[in-house]
């Protein structure tokens, strides 16, 4: 170390860390050279050079003067990449609800709420699993081996399920209902083996890359933050317990559909004894198991004090493989020969899909308290929906797979039954849920229009201050406008929690509406209802109707614009944010959701800062964009104390505040990012009024003009001058090297670190 010191003051290495933010790039334009070399990394995440500047830690490179030598990090491969990665949208529901674990309000002093909060989500997550389970299992038995194949009207139309149609392959082998039952269980089964290997590939890639170890793992400076504790980005523990308590609760739910259509026949009176027997054995053991399965969610959540490398093998292993082998003997008892038994009417589904909906309304009711008591514990102004972030998408989690559900099971039952009246169709819950679409565009149509007619008031108030900014210049009305609409535009991100809060509200009204509108109908005969039911059912059936079509039309073009988003930057750049921002945190909630890059990114920053600054005893300045400053931020948590001090860091276009800290009070707070302001050497944030994502810190007292910059101009000038001979572009959120005030910062930031010793404070 002393040898890297003296180095280091004789030559003056200084390093600038680049980190990009959504979207991509690459690293010839991250450092403007067509030569780039890779110094450090794979073809997933890697550390780039100029081919000039590879050898530039030994010895000043010429002609660089006193500029920091460029270093990129490029991670956008963790995101992007094969377009059959889109295929992690079909997922969402499962994103959604793991962002909910993170957006817990602070509080002190309230472990155990704040262990409840956590339960209370793992628990929604695991109500998600199970509903798109039986969403796939209401597919595939039900509508397709049980109404449609046992009916000779649908199954004619439909050549390939000949071989299970009684009336079609004149009572062949396969065509016994409990043996269609068994062939059609193999579709959720195969679904849920993908899911397992999906979850367990992405673990080995992802979890299993080790954070950087410090010497004393509880060292009481690291743990100030959440994100600053040793075992915060390692969480292969929880998700392997997770991920096989999950698979073991999707095999569960196959076997429980099997095996209470063949008990229902079996109890019924002069029933074989034996199978009867049998059945209520398989039920009490698949709801023991259930009974398990929650248990091992309930039991142990994530343990980020201390590095855990210690592996569940005996639960991880013997989970799943029970539930399987309780599937595979629920499959042969529903084979077995029973004369007589005729598939009729529909799979008992509605108490389960109704049951489903009910539980997941309670827990978030529940959660929506535990985090209001969170957040009176202490209050942050600034928090989304004062503490209610977390409920609210958990909500839209839940609905998203409430719709999913009962829209796919629409639009297969609307393929199979061709003329309307062959199948009963799905159950009545699902196509109620689907109803829901119509009143809910409606209220998403009006809050647009309240937002259009907001931003319009914003740029009449914006074109009089464009006086004040560019005083003396003659003013371009349609200049003026694009400038004005600009920083409108930008200033309605912070608007997301109104718009999210009345949007979970509706939908959690509307949901309650279904459940109750699905219970009537089925109560109701028809010959008893009136002309105000009889109008109500038929506003009703439209509704289902427009929505299963809006359903099937949006899973379409979700998907369409998932493959683009991997393959076009500009259409990832458009849906980026929301995206990166879901797939940063770990995996704390649900383990069949698209996998956290952060863990791969963050240990990335942290190895090479650290080998770096004690190598060479140089200068570093970590310069972070968007998302990157982020990453930049949570690397730096990671650093020791030491590191820490020698590190400046640059952010600009930064949503640690204006998105972070907002969203995820927890971790990314005001106290948080003045911790993180007093650990490092020093910090500069840039950011512009036109950039609808960057913003301010927004920290107290003192810090605040030390860190935040004046907000930049932009664009740089309104009319032509002598440094701007053409019009100068309204750049928003990008390129923000472009602006002098950078490289200005920058060089202040250098100078503030010393080469010798670690920057005094």
């Amino acid at each position: 170390m002393e040898r890297a010191q003296e180095r280091a003051s004789t030559t003056g290495s200084a390093l600038e860390l680049l980190v990009h933010g959504v979207g991509g790039t690459t690293p010839e334009k991250m450092l403007d050279d067509p030569r780039t070399v890779r110094i450090s990394g794979d073809d997933t995440a890697a550390v780039f050079r100029r081919a000039e500047d590879v050898d530039a830690d030994t010895g000043r490179p010429r002609g660089r003067g006193e500029e920091p030598v460029p270093e990129a990090y490029v991670w956008c491969n963790l995101t992007s990449g094969n377009s059959s990665r889109a295929l992690w949208l079909l997922l969402l529901p499962f994103m959604v609800v793991n962002l909910a674990h993170w957006m817990r309000p602070s509080a002190r002093g309230r472990t155990r709420t704040v262990r409840l909060y956590g339960l209370l989500v793992r628990l929604a997550a695991l109500t998600l699993t199970v509903l798109l389970v039986a969403a796939v299992c209401e597919v595939a038995l039900d509508l397709t081996a049980w109404q449609c194949a046992g009916t000779r009207a649908c199954a004619d139309r439909h050549s390939w399920l000949g071989f299970l149609s009684p009336t079609v392959s004149d009572g062949g082998w396969w065509s016994r209902p409990g043996r269609r039952l068994a062939v059609a269980a193999l579709l959720p089964a195969a679904l849920t083996g993908l899911l397992w290997y999906l979850s367990h590939r992405t673990w080995n890639a992802y979890e299993s890359q080790q954070p950087l170890t410090h010497p004393d793992e509880h060292d009481e400076d690291t743990a100030r933050t959440a994100l600053g504790r040793p075992g915060f980005w390692y969480g292969r523990r929880l998700v392997a317990r997770l991920r096989a308590a999950h698979t073991a609760a999707a095999l569960l739910t196959v076997a429980a559909a099997v095996a209470s259509a063949a008990a229902g026949f079996d109890r019924r009176p002069g029933g074989p004894a034996p199978l009867d027997t049998l059945g209520r054995l398989l039920l009490l053991a698949i709801a023991v198991g259930g009974v398990i399965v929650v248990w091992v969610v309930c039991r142990r959540g994530r343990s980020e004090h201390r590095l855990d490398r210690e592996l569940d093998e005996h639960l991880v292993r013997r989970l799943p493989l029970a539930a399987l082998g309780l599937l595979l003997l629920t499959l042969v008892y529903a084979g077995w020969e029973r004369p007589g038994w005729e598939s009729r009417g529909r799979l008992p589904g509605d108490a389960t899909f109704g049951g489903i909906a009910l539980v997941q309304g309670l827990i978030v009711i529940v959660l929506a308290v535990v985090a209001r008591v969170l957040h009176r514990t202490h209050p942050d102004p600034r928090a989304a929906m004062r503490g209610l972030g977390g409920p609210a998408v958990a909500m839209l989690a839940c609905a998203l797979g409430g719709v999913m559900s009962g829209g796919v099971s629409q639009r297969v039952a609307d393929w199979l039954d061709g003329t309307g009246a062959s199948i009963p169709g799905p159950p009545v819950l699902l196509t109620w849920q689907a109803s829901v679409i119509p009143p809910l565009l409606v209220v998403l149509l009006v809050l647009g229009g309240r937002l259009g007619r907001r931003a319009w008031r914003l740029r009449r108030a914006e074109l009089t201050a464009l006086d004040t900014d560019y005083p003396g210049e003659p003013k371009d009305r349609a200049r003026s406008r694009g400038i004005a609409t600009a920083r409108a535009l930008a200033t309605l991100t912070d608007r997301a929690p109104r718009i999210l809060g009345v949007t979970s509200a509706v939908t959690l009204l509307l949901g309650a509406g279904a459940l109750v509108g699905a219970m009537t109908t089925q109560k109701v005969p028809a010959e008893a209802a009136g002309d105000s039911y009889a109008f109500l059912q038929g506003a009703a059936d439209t509704a289902q109707a427009l929505g299963s079509w809006l359903i099937g039309f949006g899973f379409i073009l979700f998907v369409t614009w998932g493959r683009r988003a991997y393959k076009d930057p500009s259409a990832r750049r458009t849906i980026g944010i929301l995206w990166d921002v879901g797939t940063f945190w770990p995996r704390a909630a649900h383990p069949f959701a698209p996998p956290c890059y952060a863990e791969r990114a963050v240990p990335d920053l942290t190895w090479r800062v650290a080998t770096w600054t004690r190598a060479t005893g140089g200068r570093l300045v970590i310069s972070g964009h968007s998302q990157g400053s982020v990453l930049a931020a949570a690397a730096a948590w990671q650093l020791t104390p030491a590191d820490r001090r020698r590190v400046a860091l640059l952010t600009y276009g930064s949503p640690l505040e204006r998105l972070y800290g907002r969203w995820f009070p927890a971790h990314f707070g005001p106290a948080a990012l003045s911790a993180l302001h007093h650990d490092v050497a020093c910090w500069r944030n840039l950011y512009r009024p036109t950039d609808p994502i960057g913003g301010p810190m927004r920290l107290s007292g003192d810090c605040g003009p030390e860190v935040d910059h004046e907000p930049l101009k932009d664009p740089l000038a309104y009319g032509r001058t002598e440094q701007h001979p053409l019009p100068a572009p309204i750049l928003g959120h990008s390129d923000y090297q472009a602006d002098p005030a950078f490289a200005q910062e920058r060089a202040k930031l250098l100078a503030r670190l010393r080469p010798d010793v670690p920057a005094q404070r």
